[in-house]
């Protein structure tokens, strides 16, 4: 028999897992209702996209995923699991990275120095076996920076491993943030607009690392982007916010196209339809 015809099919998405779940999410700020009724089924090894116009909740909902914001009502299951009564470190602990808007880095300290705080909730060695030069402390602390270095090697930054953060250009600087969350060996990575700060001639190696990160690594992406180039290029399923309220969802070529979503962009149906076209164009000639 072929080697063809004992090839096993690819599973449809329907047969994979589904690594997240979210069901009824609402989160209410005071008086202001910042997430409605969020339902999402995202399946592992997928990359999706959660966009819409400022203010639309987005944010907020990673907040909550990533155990920062506590929901007034709904769940979050991560691979089976309830996340509610779980804080951030457990998630963290349970495979669920997370990169910041503002990077959230310790800038005074070296690029290297940032990926070994990522690296925290894979240590077992407790405080006062920290304090000796040997045992399973400095055993940990050896792997520890050598799997530091092979990630930052993995993303090409293995020549600022020792650089103070505060001296990187911005650019450089969100991918240290990815690095550090990367250390600490996710299975689903949440990334607040990784685009954002990125020069115009970086975006696409930008793209080409978050194709890689789901192939090389198996990571499951969920990533906030106002970059519809961006959004266009990596996400296969993408989710729009508007309100608090989903608006739509489903793959990019769609969903972006949708009337109603493009009203939520533009404020007038009639003009939406070079909004894609528009967001390239802009980054072409940038």
């Amino acid at each position: 028999m072929s080697d063809e015809a004992q090839a096993t099919p690819p599973q449809t998405r329907q047969e994979r897992q589904v690594l997240l779940k979210v069901r009824g999410l609402s989160v209410h700020f005071g008086g202001l209702l910042a997430v409605a009724g969020l339902d999402l089924d995202i399946v592992e090894g997928e990359i999706w996209a959660l966009v819409g116009p400022n203010g639309a909740g987005k944010t907020t909902v990673l907040n909550c995923i990533s155990g920062f914001v506590r929901p007034a009502a709904g769940s979050i299951h991560f691979a089976g699991q309830d996340l509610l009564a779980l804080g951030p470190e457990r998630r963290a602990a349970l495979g669920i990275g997370r990169t910041f808007q503002n990077g959230q880095l310790f800038t005074s300290m070296t690029v290297l120095e940032n990926l070994l705080i990522g690296r925290h909730a894979h240590l077992r060695a407790g405080f006062f076996q920290g304090l000796l030069p040997f045992g399973p402390a400095r055993r940990e602390d050896v792997q520890a920076r050598q799997r530091a270095r092979e990630i930052l090697a993995w993303l090409g930054l293995e020549a600022y491993a020792d650089r103070i953060v505060a001296t990187l250009p911005a650019g450089l600087q969100k991918l240290v943030g990815v690095a550090r969350a990367l250390a600490g060996e996710p299975r689903l990575l949440l990334l607040d607009e990784p685009a954002a700060g990125v020069p115009v001639r970086e975006v696409a190696t930008l793209v080409e690392h978050l194709r890689r990160w789901c192939t090389d690594l198996g990571l499951t992406l969920l990533l906030i982007e106002h970059n519809m180039h961006v959004v266009q290029a990596v996400a296969q399923r993408v989710c729009v916010l508007n309100y608090g309220r989903k608006l739509a969802e489903g793959e990019p070529a769609t969903v972006l196209r949708d009337p109603a979503v493009l009203e939520a962009y533009l404020g007038r149906e009639e003009e939406a339809t070079p909004l894609l076209e528009r967001e390239v164009s802009d980054h072409a000639t940038s």
